[in-house]
């Protein structure tokens, strides 16, 4: 499997393969394990998916860091790949782990709808 490099190229390869709501369902259920407040409508924009997460990202490394980590591991976020980030910027820091969230949890809708 080949992870999109960005953003928009992992949302178009979610709704070329027609799994996008598959994507936003596995957010919803990951966040509600992790009891995180956040239940995204399957038929959210993209563009509105990336700023809420993101700002909800930014907030729980500001104010609820042990949510934040817990959140990390439930999605199963490579404690490598986030240590690899530089932590100067907590904005910056914030929006390169949404996209880590949103690449995990493709693989993981990807495998699930290749593989089943």
């Amino acid at each position: 499997m080949q992870l999109p490099k960005t953003f928009e190229g992992l949302i178009e390869e979610a709704i070329q393969l027609d799994l996008y709501k598959k994507l936003v369902f596995q957010l919803n259920k990951d966040f509600l394990l992790a009891n995180i407040d956040l239940d995204f409508h399957e038929a959210v924009l993209p563009s509105s998916l990336k700023l809420i997460l993101h700002e909800t990202i930014y907030k729980l490394i500001q104010e609820k860091f042990m949510e934040y980590l817990n959140l990390l591991y439930i999605i199963d976020v490579s404690e490598k790949q986030v240590k690899a980030l530089d932590g100067e910027d907590t904005l910056k820091l914030s929006e390169e782990v949404t996209f880590l969230i949103l690449k995990r949890e493709w693989q993981k809708v990807w495998f699930r709808h290749t593989y089943s």
